[in-house]
Protein backbone atom coordinates (compact mmCIF):
# COMPACT_ATOMS: atom_id res chain seq x y z
CA UNK A 1 0.00 0.00 0.00
CA UNK A 2 0.66 3.89 -0.65
CA UNK A 3 1.19 5.70 2.26
CA UNK A 4 1.73 9.70 3.02
CA UNK A 5 2.36 10.51 6.52
CA UNK A 6 4.18 13.23 8.67
CA UNK A 7 5.33 13.05 12.03
CA UNK A 8 6.59 9.89 14.28
CA UNK A 9 5.18 6.64 14.73
CA UNK A 10 5.56 4.46 17.96
CA UNK A 11 8.70 2.76 18.85
CA UNK A 12 7.36 -1.25 17.53
CA UNK A 13 8.31 -4.23 16.35
CA UNK A 14 6.34 -6.84 14.13
CA UNK A 15 7.34 -10.48 15.43
CA UNK A 16 6.86 -12.32 11.96
CA UNK A 17 7.51 -10.31 9.18
CA UNK A 18 9.88 -7.87 7.86
CA UNK A 19 8.92 -4.27 7.32
CA UNK A 20 9.52 -2.90 3.66
CA UNK A 21 9.47 1.25 3.51
CA UNK A 22 10.12 2.77 -0.04
CA UNK A 23 10.12 6.49 -0.16
CA UNK A 24 8.34 7.48 -3.08
CA UNK A 25 8.41 11.69 -1.86
CA UNK A 26 9.68 13.01 0.77
CA UNK A 27 12.41 12.65 3.39
CA UNK A 28 12.21 9.66 5.84
CA UNK A 29 14.30 9.04 9.21
CA UNK A 30 13.89 5.22 10.53
CA UNK A 31 14.79 5.07 14.12
CA UNK A 32 16.67 2.36 15.79
CA UNK A 33 16.37 1.15 19.57
CA UNK A 34 20.07 -0.18 19.42
CA UNK A 35 21.79 1.67 16.64
CA UNK A 36 22.12 4.71 14.70
CA UNK A 37 18.89 6.16 12.71
CA UNK A 38 18.99 5.52 8.53
CA UNK A 39 17.95 8.93 6.75
CA UNK A 40 16.13 7.84 2.95
CA UNK A 41 15.04 9.45 0.04
CA UNK A 42 13.09 9.09 -3.06
CA UNK A 43 14.14 5.71 -4.48
CA UNK A 44 15.59 4.51 -1.46
CA UNK A 45 14.44 1.91 0.56
CA UNK A 46 14.87 0.22 4.65
CA UNK A 47 13.74 -3.34 5.22
CA UNK A 48 13.29 -3.51 9.15
CA UNK A 49 14.55 -7.33 9.79
CA UNK A 50 11.29 -8.87 11.93
CA UNK A 51 11.68 -8.59 15.35
CA UNK A 52 13.59 -5.30 15.34
CA UNK A 53 12.33 -2.45 17.40
CA UNK A 54 11.94 0.98 14.99
CA UNK A 55 10.01 4.19 14.40
CA UNK A 56 9.51 5.73 11.05
CA UNK A 57 9.67 9.68 11.06
CA UNK A 58 9.03 12.20 8.52
CA UNK A 59 9.44 16.31 9.46
CA UNK A 60 7.43 16.37 6.05
CA UNK A 61 5.10 14.51 4.36
CA UNK A 62 6.41 11.81 2.77
CA UNK A 63 4.86 9.46 0.43
CA UNK A 64 5.64 5.48 1.03
CA UNK A 65 5.49 2.37 -0.60
CA UNK A 66 4.41 -0.37 2.05
CA UNK A 67 4.87 -4.10 1.69
CA UNK A 68 3.43 -6.18 4.65
CA UNK A 69 1.69 -9.29 5.18
CA UNK A 70 -2.14 -9.11 4.59
CA UNK A 71 -3.51 -8.94 8.44
CA UNK A 72 -0.05 -7.49 9.72
CA UNK A 73 -0.78 -4.45 11.85
CA UNK A 74 1.63 -1.40 10.53
CA UNK A 75 1.98 -0.24 13.62
CA UNK A 76 3.17 -3.74 15.09
CA UNK A 77 3.49 -4.22 18.81
CA UNK A 78 2.29 -0.67 19.60
CA UNK A 79 -0.51 0.59 21.44
CA UNK A 80 -1.51 2.99 18.41
CA UNK A 81 -4.30 1.20 16.09
CA UNK A 82 -2.79 0.15 12.63
CA UNK A 83 -4.48 2.51 9.56
CA UNK A 84 -7.20 0.69 7.16
CA UNK A 85 -6.10 -0.91 4.36
CA UNK A 86 -8.12 -1.00 1.27
CA UNK A 87 -8.99 -4.11 -0.33
CA UNK A 88 -8.97 -4.85 -3.99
Amino acid sequence: MVVKFQGEFPFHKHDNSDDFFLVLEGEVVMEYEDHDDVIFGPGELVIVPKGVVHRPRAEQEAKVLLIEPKGEPNSGDSDRPPAEKATI
